[in-house]
């Protein structure tokens, strides 16, 4: 008898335990690529702008009620500049570059969002009253700020900003420049407090966010030491000026680069991300708590698993989700989870043309992927994710080619192409950095269906392609894809909808939906 009761209340211990963990948020908080993350609150709601890089619209803005989790609800710009570049014409191409960490601010009623491009060569400057439907008021100056953070003190406008040496300036009230005479360096070599004695730093110290919390200004950092991790760094003065004292608050699965959130409750935790393979990016949430007047991050040093958090909800559908093209009067052409490889050809899309479709048609010629115009695409997620779309393609002409990628720059394909009159499905492998083609299977009718599978779990990392022609019964084709994050892409995995033309622009593939599952 006694040991029947013991058995029952190790059972119910466990299944309370097991429930209080399914209550608690886990890190990741977002298992999705969403780097280089600036957070403001205002009131109870938190908002959150991050990196897309050559993605366009661009900077998205996410909205949160509890810091686990988000939804997309506008971007910064449609367009961050109209060059070659950024279009992807004249063979050339923005990957790895467009825009880079944004720094949000909310100040005297407007919100503020700055960023910054090597393809322009200059720091952009955006702000607008209503963060989620309005409209953004541009301002753009040179130099290109790299890393910068934009900052309000005692009725001045600052930017703080480098790699290593970080510097410091004043601007303008209308955010057109620098203002005369005021810049500076703030800190010589923000790196030191991370350098091994006797090591080198094999990444300086960048990625500049500054708060100022009772009375003291904070100055975080991201630091790579030789042969170390990713460390984060702050720098603490009493004065703006300076001089400052830095140290490192964090080494641990390195998990870095962000800055310092409050609570209403006045709770704080540091929002940072880590790199995870070919997903990208990923956000943590790390506790907080202050010490001497410094930030100390995490548990013990440590990054926990799981935080005295709302539970984590799926990414679907704040972050990513199915579309069925469906658009009723008012609604968005394309909801906020989209974005386009590059600036898109707006006369060459539509979801009017035909009801319940994405009409894409073919534009500029090539016959490279990487090279191709109006890419749809939307973030792959972990652990593991699905995408299956159905395409009708009987409006295809010699040479195009249409259907289901993973963007990247050791990219996959799955698609119809039409060469002379005859259609074939076709899957495309570049987990070589050269794209190979390894299936090829006739194909009669005009209607298809084809999905892209990806599994990320301990960075494993592989990607399968099928085809369907019932939407019901699957077929594998080709091998599997071997994903890889890369630099000159700078950006995890992302599914995208693509046609484009080798011989001759005029066709179109008609895409009828888009269906996400993790």
């Amino acid at each position: 008898m006694l040991r029947k009761k013991i058995s029952a209340f190790v059972c119910c211990f466990m299944i309370l335990f097991l429930d209080s963990l399914a209550q608690q948020a886990r890190n990741p908080i977002i298992f999705a690529d969403v780097p280089d993350m600036s957070m403001i609150r205002v009131g109870d709601t938190y908002y959150m702008s991050s990196t897309t890089m050559h993605m366009s619209p661009g900077v998205p803005i996410m909205k949160s009620k509890d810091l686990v989790n988000w939804t997309l609800v506008n971007y910064v710009y449609d367009r961050l500049a109209d060059q070659d570049e950024l279009n992807l014409s004249n063979q050339k191409n923005a990957y790895g570059h467009g825009s880079w960490a944004s720094s949000l601010r909310f100040h005297d009623g407007q919100y503020y969002v700055s960023t910054f491009s090597s393809n322009t060569g200059k720091t952009h400057v955006y702000r607008t009253a209503d963060i989620e439907e309005g409209n953004w008021v541009s301002t753009e100056f040179s130099p290109m700020m790299h890393d910068h953070s934009l900052f309000f003190d005692q009725g001045k406008n600052y930017m703080i900003w480098g790699s290593g040496r970080i510097h410091i300036a004043e601007l303008s009230p209308d955010f057109s420049g620098i203002k005369a005479g005021t810049e500076r360096v703030l800190i010589d070599d923000a790196s030191l407090p991370a350098k091994p004695k006797g090591g080198k730093v094999g990444l300086p110290a960048e990625g500049s966010q500054m708060f100022k919390i009772n009375g003291f200004y904070y100055l975080f950092n991201i630091s790579w030491p030789a042969g170390g991790m990713r460390t984060v760094i702050v720098h603490r003065a009493s004065q703006l000026e300076g001089p400052y004292e830095g140290k490192v608050v964090l080494q641990d699965q390195g998990v870095a680069q962000g800055g310092l959130i409050d609570m209403p409750d006045g709770k704080w935790y540091a929002y940072l991300f880590q790199d995870y393979g070919a997903v990208g990016r990923i956000p943590f949430l790390v506790p907080v708590t202050w010490e001497d007047g410094w930030p100390a991050l995490g548990i013990g040093g440590k990054v926990p698993a799981t935080l005295n958090l709302p539970a984590n909800k799926s990414l679907i559908p704040g972050i990513v989700n199915s579309d069925d093209f469906d658009r009723k009067t008012g609604d968005e052409a394309l909801p906020p989870v989209w974005q386009w490889n590059h600036n898109p050809n707006n006369n060459l899309w539509s979801v009017t043309a035909r009801v319940g479709f994405l009409r894409m048609h073919t534009c500029d010629l090539t016959d490279d992927f990487l090279s191709a115009k109006n890419t749809l695409t939307q973030r792959t997620i972990g652990p593991t994710c699905s995408a299956a779309i159905a395409i009708e393609v009987a409006n295809m002409k010699d040479g195009d080619f249409a259907g289901l990628s993973l963007l990247q720059k050791n990219y996959g394909l799955v698609g119809v192409r039409m060469e002379g009159n005859t259609k074939s499905l076709v899957m495309i492998n570049a987990t070589t950095g050269v794209p190979q083609e390894v299936a090829k299977v006739g194909l009669k009718q005009q209607r298809i269906y084809l999905k892209a599978s990806c599994d990320f779990t301990n960075k494993r990392d592989l990607a399968q392609f099928f085809y369907s022609t019932d939407g019901r019964n699957w077929n594998r084709i080709g091998n599997e894809l071997k994903m890889s994050y890369t630099i000159p892409h700078f950006m995890g995995y992302r599914f995208g909808l693509f046609n484009y033309a080798a011989k001759a622009a005029g066709g179109y593939v008609d895409f009828d939906y888009f269906h996400l599952t993790n």
